[in-house]
């Protein structure tokens, strides 16, 4: 039984998967790097250690320090969040290796599936759809050819990325060569990892991805599906649950090749399937995600179940809890995630302290941050500094709850986009449930200009 959990990560992830560990009577271990001495996650966890400088990879990718505190405190486990070394298979490797547990599926799983171009090749083989593109990792020196064979626009992506990083548009051979070595820099900054394939570009997907639960004794259910269409520039803006607008055969069929994938691989925990759906309603597989996703609140909040805790205990080596006929989805949640970004400066990033904090509340309102008055935002990590989810009976008491909510927030000393998050909850198109991952561009293009 798991007593001690060292948590190698920061941010919102790593509070909320502390608060989970409490309510399941597990001791945590949190690591920080120097700028992050003061952070929520480091006062609120049981123990707290330095790892090491600002830059991540001392700090929260320098493997052998955060193994370093798990073995010399005595944790029985860890947990990755997500980012960092989340989908790591070396890293989970290294933690079984140490004697740990890895909140995560097993280090092989994650191998097959964290590669995301070796992803495709065995969902394929599996008899799911996928989009055309390189079997595998290629080379610049292949890609061209590739490229003009499965006709352009193609996408660049990093085989081993995730989280919208390492992923260019390309639309021409001229393009090529520039915009893959600006994928590849960004795989290499986030991942370590500068592999990369191609696949053929859809224009104007929806993005739904399909949650999914596994145990070690080969039971697999979905929890729904999420709309991820909120994009801008690969990063996820707003989520909501369920999907607005898909027939139950289409949704059917997704949780079935969702929950297909990971009898094919052997998943054993927590994950996410994720699919492109074109104009025709056609889906296509586009990755695994072998971790918890940022927006797993949204459905927690319309299935009322812990998904932080379900992955412990079944990385624990316990048995799914339920059966699919025992899971039901209950009204509509939405998620705004709040970055610390000047949406008047093209979204340049912000940082400082948080001079006062205000959080809305009431029925059917969830804050997950670190956030709080007097504490810092870091200039050296990722911009999102509060995630805010609206649940109500219907999708669009849902909207309306979330509009109330972001009024109520203040958050002085960085810039926000709260504003913008505001703006997308008012769009026409969005109202409508018609929108895809083009929306935001076109919004910012043709409707949000005054904040440009």
């Amino acid at each position: 039984m798991i007593k001690k959990l060292l948590i190698a990560n920061r941010g919102e992830i790593a509070v909320r998967i502390i608060r989970a560990c409490k309510e399941l009577k597990i001791d945590t271990v949190a690591v920080y790097s120097e700028p992050d001495v003061n952070a929520l996650h480091a006062q609120l966890a049981t123990e707290s250690y330095c790892i090491g400088g600002a830059a991540s990879a001392d700090s929260y990718l320098n493997i052998a320090n955060i193994l370093s505190v798990a073995a010399l405190t005595g944790c029985d486990a860890v947990h990755p969040g997500c980012g960092f070394l989340s989908e790591n298979a070396g890293f989970a490797a290294m933690v079984e290796k140490c004697g740990m547990k890895f909140i995560g599926p097993n280090p092989q799983v994650m191998e097959k599936m964290g590669d995301k171009a070796a992803a495709c090749t065995t969902v394929k083989n599996a008899g799911i759809p996928v989009i055309p593109g390189s079997d595998g990792a290629i080379e610049l020196g292949s890609a061209g050819a590739l490229a003009e064979k499965i006709g352009y626009p193609v996408l660049i992506k990093a085989a081993s990325g995730g989280g919208g990083r390492g992923i260019r548009i390309v639309r021409s051979t001229n393009e090529l060569e520039i915009r893959w070595a600006e994928a590849q820099a960004e795989a290499k900054k986030f991942f370590s990892d500068d592999r990369m394939y191609i696949e053929k570009y859809i224009e104007r997907p929806r993005h739904v991805e399909v949650q999914v639960m596994c145990d070690k004794f080969g039971h697999a259910v979905h929890l729904f599906e999420r709309n991820c269409s909120v994009q801008r520039r690969n990063q996820k803006m707003l989520e909501e649950a369920p999907c607005f607008g898909l027939s139950a055969k289409l949704k059917n069929a997704l949780y079935e090749a969702a929950v297909k994938v990971c009898r094919s691989v052997g998943y054993d925990n927590v994950g996410t399937v994720e699919f492109l759906l074109d104009q025709n309603d056609d889906f296509y597989f586009i990755e695994m995600n072998t971790r918890v996703q940022v927006e797993h609140c949204v459905t927690e909040e319309i299935t009322g179940m812990d998904i932080i805790k379900t992955m412990i205990r079944l990385a624990d080596g316990g048995k799914l809890p339920y059966k699919q006929s025992d899971i039901s989805c209950n009204g509509h949640a939405i998620e705004c995630r709040i970055n610390a970004e000047d949406i008047r400066n093209n979204f340049r990033p912000t940082a400082g302290k948080i001079n006062f904090l205000h959080c809305p509340g009431g029925n059917g309102i969830r804050i997950d941050t670190d956030l709080y008055t007097g504490g810092e935002v870091s200039p050296f990590y990722d911009s999102m500094i509060l995630k805010m989810i609206a649940h109500a009976p219907t999708r669009l008491d849902a909207i309306r709850k979330m509009r109330c909510a972001l009024e109520e927030l203040l958050i002085e000393g960085v810039d926000t986009t709260v504003e913008s998050q505001y703006m997308i909850l008012h769009h026409p198109d969005f109202i409508r449930g018609d929108y895809d991952t083009g929306f935001v561009d076109e919004f910012l293009e043709n409707n949000g200009t005054n904040i440009r």
